[in-house]
Order: C-alpha cells, then sequence, then structure tokens
C-alpha cells in the first residue's frame, strides 16, 4: 500500500519500535514516578519527559523516512533528529545534577552549567556540520569539545567528585557515566563515517542512530527509576 511501511523496510522496522518503545516507556516512568519519595519525583518526571519527547519527534521521523522510500531516495530526518536532540539531550545531562542533589550530595550550580553547557556546544556543533551551515570536519571538533567537558565533568569534576561520596548514588551514576561515554560514542562515529567519509548509507545509519537512543534513553531513565526505587524503599 503507497505510503505505509512496507515489510521489507527494516530502517522503518526500527522507527516504528522504537516510537513505540517511546511511548511505553513515558507510561512507565510516569507512572513509578507517583510511588518513588518526593526528591526523585523530579528525576522520574524529567526520564518521562525524555521519551515523551523523543515519542512525539520518532512519529515525525518514521513517517520523513517512510515518505523518502517511497519517493526512492531514502533520507535522514536530520532536523526532526536533531530537534529531538536539542530538547532531551539536556535533559538527560542536567539528570545527573538532579540525582545527586536528590540523595543530598554537596555540589554547587557550576556542575549543572557546565553540563548544560557542554551539552549544548556538542550538538550545535554537530547540527551546522551536517546541515553544512560550516565544514564538516569543523561541526566535529565544536561537537567533541562539548562532549569533553561533559566526560570531565562526570569522570573527573565535580559531579563525579560529589557521587564518589555518596554511595547511594554511586553505583547508577557509575552507569550513567558509562552510558554517556561508550552509549554516545556511536553518534560522533556515524557522523564520521557517515557524513565526513560517505561510507556508511543513510538506511544504516538511522538504524544505528536508532538504537542509540532506544539505548541512550530508555536504558538511561530505567537506571535512575531503579535507584529512585531503592532509596525509596530504604526510606
Amino acid at each position: 500500500m503507497e505510503g505505509m511501511l512496507q515489510a521489507g523496510d527494516f530502517v522503518g522496522v526500527s522507527f516504528w519500535l522504537v516510537s513505540v518503545a517511546m511511548v511505553a516507556a513515558t507510561v512507565f516512568f510516569f507512572y513509578e514516578g507517583m510511588s518513588v519519595k518526593k526528591e526523585w519525583k523530579l528525576s522520574m518526571t524529567i526520564a518521562g519527559l525524555v521519551t515523551l519527547v523523543a515519542a512525539i519527534h520518532y512519529y515525525y521521523m518514521r513517517d520523513y523516512w517512510v515518505a523518502s522510500v517511497i519517493a526512492g531516495t531514502p533520507d535522514s530526518p536530520i532536523v526532526y533528529r536533531y530537534i529531538d536532540w536539542l530538547i532531551t539531550v539536556p535533559l538527560l545531562m542536567i539528570e545527573f545534577f538532579i540525582i545527586l542533589k536528590a540523595v543530598g550530595a554537596s555540589i554547587s550550580t557550576n556542575s549543572f552549567w557546565r553540563l548544560l553547557v557542554g551539552t549544548l556546544v556538542m550538538l550545535i556543533g554537530g547540527f551546522a556540520g551536517e546541515l553544512m551551515l560550516i565544514s564538516a570536519s569543523l561541526g566535529f571538533i565544536i561537537g567533541m569539545v562539548g562532549w569533553a567537558i561533559i566526560i570531565w565533568e562526570i569522570f573527573g569534576g565535580e559531579a563525579s567528585k560529589a557521587a564518589e561520596a555518596n554511595a547511594g548514588v554511586k553505583s547508577a551514576f557509575n552507569a550513567l557515566r558509562l552510558i554517556v561515554l561508550v552509549g554516545w560514542a556511536i553518534y560522533p562515529l556515524g557522523y564520521i563515517f557517515g557524513y565526513m567519509m560517505g561510507s556508511v548509507d543513510s538506511g544504516s545509519l538511522n538504524i544505528i542512530y536508532n538504537l542509540a537512543d532506544f539505548v541512550n534513553k530508555i536504558l538511561f531513565g530505567l537506571i535512575i527509576w531503579n535507584v529512585a526505587v531503592r532509596e525509596s524503599s530504604d526510606a
């Protein structure tokens, strides 16, 4: 049927699976957020907002992909994807600050601003490079500077030291920062091979990005949910 997802379109299928998973995760996070103690409600709400925003954008991205396939010119929904990231990724980053505050860790607002600014620098650099507003190489360099700020803050900066001093959140913090280090590495690799080298087709690149979003947003939220439930039970 014209205009509908085809059985052989595995990239389109990945868009559908992730979009529905984001909706399911949103319901789960909002529902579970009602049963944790008040210090963790904000973290659970943000986890739900991340998947909610992603779900909305994935509904548009999947339609964009299917339309481009039908037109015979498979294309990546770059603008939709970056609009999603510009909202969800900063929310994910400030979760580090919020969970530390939830357990009463000593941390200043400077950490919050370093995480937020680093995230915006990373995203704006990548977006400008992919849209060819600046050279792909310059966009990549700017994006990596932003990522480096984030990595430094959560592995060696104030946020890292605050987590190390608090046993209640230390394990969750370690898991979250591994997602940022390992899971997020998929995006710059996709940028290099897909946009700077042109060695990855748009279909493969979108499957990789979709699976990365699935892990980096839903799993991120599940880790926060796990520590929120544990801390609430202990209380």
